[in-house]
């Protein structure tokens, strides 16, 4: 600008900062933005000159900038490339300085922000997954591999036996006590025929189409799944210069007899039952539904335990969204191991926090598992483990019994009355005697009789506290006395708290009376922990009418049912069909109908096939 007609000196602008890393060597000649004058033609036509003159040398110092910065490492690029856009918007920016600069400042901040999140995964060990590792082509590489990741020479149990057939060094890796010894034999035997004439050409491949006598043999090469398999039970063999792995499956857990459960025995039905071995169950539910469209599917879970879960549905019938979310929920897992099986798995898979009912349904009948699976449920098989999860579930389902089942409709009727009224009475009967003890007022005059004639030496609800502690500590002693000595442990239970706790006045008659008839409802409840949810309850009944009276007793029982309605067993309510209503449903729950009239499926699992029986005019 011109003011009086006097030339004003050079605006000279803020230096932009420095980026981290870039070159110092070099002063940054700072541009000069000079004000708007008219000037002879001569001194203009300089004045372009010695710009251009600066442009050039700034792409000079721009160009040597980029072969210094091909050279750095990873970050140093990233950096660099932030400084030769600011060197670009330096020399193309004489009038606008300021949008440059902000641009490098975010570009570089950024770079800045990325780089420390890259840091912070690999803190977090959440990290690119590195590449597979691959079997070593050599034997002699091979044995300080196993020896480093598998224990070789350190863990008894660790074998690798080297043998040569046909002239070709060979390694068979195996766990000792997990194989099947006759049929690594059996296959040793054969190879052992094995000429260097056998073996010319493509080693492995003859090894693997003809030469091994194995049902199921597959070929890996990569070492990680190679360990899995034979820490699974199954054996591998190494050819010397061949860069994979045949996997024999030769399988031989420890195992017992299937046998009838403990905790579902029956009258009349089937005497076996699930046991530890995941192969054997699911042959066992297979020889019952030999459908076409029964489906297992394997997931293993655990970083250390690599514990096999096996997700069993029928394919057209169980619902589509119901597998997948089970599924979705195993597959998520991310635990060190599940040592203690199906509860562990339950925990990490169901979100259950401290709700004392059971989300899931436990069997150890295969029958019963595929009665469900006929239904529409998903059942999760986990090795080690006899009982076998069956999802989803409700409260009702929980108090079914497989001798309903077994018996005829009218008597398979009369037994899920007489359950029912059981698990009501381990439900509210104590409550409300205690209720009534404390409120004399409330009782009709047909019920006159009950309340203790005579008070014991202390308070009735310390009584019942004492009792159900005594109860838990009977339970827990039988289940771990051994079997010759639980007849004396009983009697001695009985004698204690049966005569010596009355007599001596520590007790009331109808307290222990009561507390028995509640105690054999627990023990008459199908599913176990259902019993004990059951048990907390009532406890925390007794407590609320202590304390409060009526209103004790009429808030519990309503928070009670409010619980298990806000329930959610994978999406579907909990006191179905009670909560939401459904009279046909809740009907066929009440009274157990003949098989021929019991046409529709449960609508709670919403199959894909509604109609239970395949045509229903021919059954009529």
């Amino acid at each position: 600008m011109q003011q009086d007609g006097g030339w004003q000196p050079p605006v000279v602008p803020p230096e932009p900062p420095k980026e981290p890393g870039a070159s110092t060597d070099r002063p940054v000649r700072r541009k000069l933005i000079r004000p708007e004058r008219e000037e002879p033609e001569d001194d203009r036509s300089g004045k372009h000159a010695a710009e251009d003159e600066r442009s050039r040398r700034g792409r000079g110092r721009q160009s040597g900038r980029r072969s210094r910065l091909a050279a750095r490492s990873l970050d140093g690029q990233a950096r660099g490339q932030n400084g030769e856009r600011q060197g670009q918007t330096r020399a193309q920016s004489l009038g606008q300085p300021g949008q440059g600069g902000a641009r490098n400042r975010e570009e570089q901040s950024q770079a800045r922000h990325g780089q420390a999140g890259s840091q912070n995964r690999e803190q977090h060990g959440q990290s690119q997954p590195a590449e597979k590792q691959l079997i070593p082509a050599s034997i002699d590489e091979l044995k300080p591999l196993l020896e480093r990741e598998a224990g070789l020479n350190t863990s008894f149990d660790v074998v690798l036996r080297e043998m040569t057939f046909g002239g070709r060094r060979t390694a068979l890796f195996y766990m000792n006590g997990l194989v099947n010894s006759a049929a690594l034999t059996e296959v040793l035997k054969r190879l052992s025929y094995l000429t260097a004439e056998d073996l010319d050409t493509d080693a492995l491949k003859l090894f693997f189409e003809t030469y091994v006598p194995a049902v199921q043999v597959t070929k890996t090469d990569v070492f990680d799944d190679m360990l899995d398999s034979v820490f699974a039970g199954c054996a591998a063999l190494f050819v010397d210069r061949e860069r994979a792995a045949l996997i024999i499956d030769a399988k031989m857990f420890p195992d017992r007899t299937p046998e009838e459960p403990s905790l579902e025995r029956v009258v009349r039905g089937s005497r076996d039952g699930f046991i530890e071995t995941l192969m054997t169950n699911v042959s066992l539910i297979r020889r019952r539904l030999r459908d076409k469209d029964l489906r297992y599917e394997l997931i293993r879970v655990g970083a250390r335990t690599k514990t096999d879960v096996c997700i069993a549905y029928i394919r057209d019938i169980a619902d589509p969204e119901l597998v997948e979310e089970v599924k979705r929920k195993i597959g998520h897992v991310n635990v060190y191991g599940l040592p203690l099986a199906d509860k562990q798995l339950e925990e990490t898979t169901v979100n259950r926090g401290w709700h004392p009912y059971p989300l899931v349904r436990y069997s150890e009948r295969p029958d019963v598992v595929a009665a469900q699976l006929l239904e529409g449920s998903v059942a999760v098989l986990t090795d080690t483990t006899p009982s076998v999860m069956m999802l989803p579930t409700t409260f009702f389902d929980l108090t079914q019994h497989a001798e309903e089942n077994r018996q005829t409709p009218f008597i398979g009727t009369y037994l899920r009355w007489v359950r029912y009224i059981g698990i009501f009475f381990s439900l509210f009967l104590l409550p409300l005697w205690f209720l009534l003890v404390l409120k004399p007022e409330l009782k009709p005059p047909q019920l006159d009789f009950l309340g203790p004639q005579q008070m014991g030496r202390i308070p009735l609800f310390l009584q019942f506290v004492l009792a159900e502690i005594g109860v838990d500590l009977m339970r827990m002693a039988a289940v771990h006395t051994p079997s010759p000595l639980s007849t004396a442990m009983s009697l001695i239970a009985a004698i204690l708290i049966g005569d010596i706790a009355v007599k001596t006045g520590l007790f009331n008659n109808e307290v222990i009376l009561y507390m028995a008839i509640a105690a054999i409802g627990m023990f008459a409840t199908p599913n176990y922990e259902l019993g004990l949810a059951n048990r907390i309850v009532r406890l925390a009944l007794i407590i609320a009418v202590a304390i409060f009276g009526i209103p004790g007793f009429v808030v519990g029982t309503a928070l009670f049912v409010v619980l298990l309605a806000c329930t959610r067993s994978f999406n579907r309510p909990y006191l179905w069909p009670f909560i939401p209503f459904d009279g046909r449903s809740l009907a066929a729950l009440l009274i157990r109908p003949p098989e021929l009239q019991n046409k529709k499926r449960n609508p709670l699992l919403k199959p894909q096939q509604l109609d239970r029986l395949p045509d229903s005019q021919e059954n009529r």
